[in-house]
């Protein structure tokens, strides 16, 4: 029966109904009131694409009154903050390959020496260029630094260090990147970020699929243990995850020309951890949602804060103290520093043993959390 005219009534009513329903799907209404306040946070404080305070190392050999001066023209900059002292120019680069610091500072034998004969001594800076943007800011300030730490000393007898070209040659190594190209940042991170995305997505729907068509009353009858499931629907993804990374290695190398200086077996290796925590997280999804639905949405909510507090996009050492907590917490965090590690540094196990444990951490507690949600499943 057609309702001619336009009933104000029952447009009441289905306003009311939606209502309803959305009061009902808790989860649902949690996202539309949850997502903005968690992107408003991200992208209000967490997001920093002009680090500050970077870790660097000091390689002194000299500690004149003019070295004094240079080095408290790096500290007032902003960006470099001197949190270790080192010895030998490999004990800086070890620091640098394993992501400790991000810039080594050398101040050569008779730095203050020559300086004073106006000699334009040469300071060394080593950055960790992996991230041209998190370095970008900080090597260009530098020069403008040392320049105006000596410009109190340029005077009297000293005038003659205010010449134009400057009293100090910097000279800048820029490593693992140093044409400061994009796509070796991005094309290997990226490699972190789709597995993120699929393995959670894929299996995040595998147990809310069986339930909607059917299919969970043939599991429930067969006589299975809950790890044996689990183990059976993770096993087939891993496979395809590796045939993910297959692909994105053969582009990176024969598409993007991004440089593999390290071992690929020792990053197939470590990816198998990071695999199982990303389909961990998604079987565990796929058992608190009641429907496809609900579990692409847990996916995507922990899919933003994944890509936006790892590093993938903006620098880490950019982002405030309490961002980089939640940061390390994430696998995908510690999965960046490990394959642009093995990529672009030519790390061991050695470099990255550090990056693996909190991965694998994080995949023990995550099938915990499966396997016990599975079995209130089977209940």
């Amino acid at each position: 029966m057609k309702h001619p005219r336009f009933s104000l009534g029952r447009f009441a009513g289905i306003i009311l109904k939606e209502f309803i329903q959305m009061k009902r799907d808790r989860l649902t209404f949690a996202m539309i009131l949850g997502l903005p306040v968690v992107q408003l946070l991200l992208f209000g404080y967490a997001i920093n694409t002009d680090p500050k305070h970077l870790p660097a190392a000091l390689l002194l050999s000299d500690d004149g009154p003019q070295v004094r001066s240079v080095l408290q023209g790096i500290r007032n900059s902003g960006y470099f903050d001197f949190v270790r002292e080192v010895k030998t120019q490999r004990e800086g680069r070890l620091l640098l390959a394993r992501g400790d610091v991000q810039f080594v500072v050398n101040i050569p034998e008779d730095f203050s020496r020559a300086l004073i004969r106006g000699e334009r001594p040469a300071v060394l800076i080593e950055a960790d260029a992996t991230d041209p943007v998190a370095t970008g800011n900080a090597l260009g300030a530098i020069g403008r630094a040392v320049d105006q730490s000596l410009f109190n000393d340029a005077r009297g007898p000293l005038d003659y260090l205010s010449v134009a070209s400057g009293p100090v040659d910097l000279r800048i190594h820029s490593q693992y990147n140093p044409e400061a190209i994009s796509q070796y940042n991005i094309v290997p991170g990226l490699m972190g970020v789709i597995l993120t995305m699929t393995m959670i997505m894929i299996t995040g729907l595998s147990i809310t699929r069986e339930r909607e068509r059917g299919t969970m009353e043939n599991l429930l009858a067969m006589p299975t243990r809950p790890s044996e499931v689990l183990i059976g629907k993770i096993i087939p993804y891993i496979l395809v995850g590796y045939v993910q990374v297959l692909l994105i290695l053969i582009a990176a190398r024969f598409l993007f020309q991004v440089p593999m200086m390290g071992n690929l077996g020792l990053l197939l290796a470590v990816t198998l951890v990071f695999i199982a925590a990303n389909l961990a997280v998604g079987i565990t999804f796929s058992t608190l949602a009641r429907n496809q639905l609900q579990a692409m949405q847990m996916t995507f909510f922990f899919f933003l804060p994944s890509i936006l507090l790892s590093g993938f996009m903006f620098p880490f050492r950019g982002m405030p103290g309490w961002a980089q907590w939640i940061g390390e917490v994430l696998p995908l965090t510690h999965f960046l520093r490990i394959v642009r590690g093995i990529l672009l540094k030519g790390n061991g196990l050695f470099e990255i043993d550090r990056e693996i444990w909190p991965i694998a951490l994080f995949a023990f507690f995550a099938v915990v959390v499966a396997v016990k949600r599975y079995r209130q499943t089977l209940d």
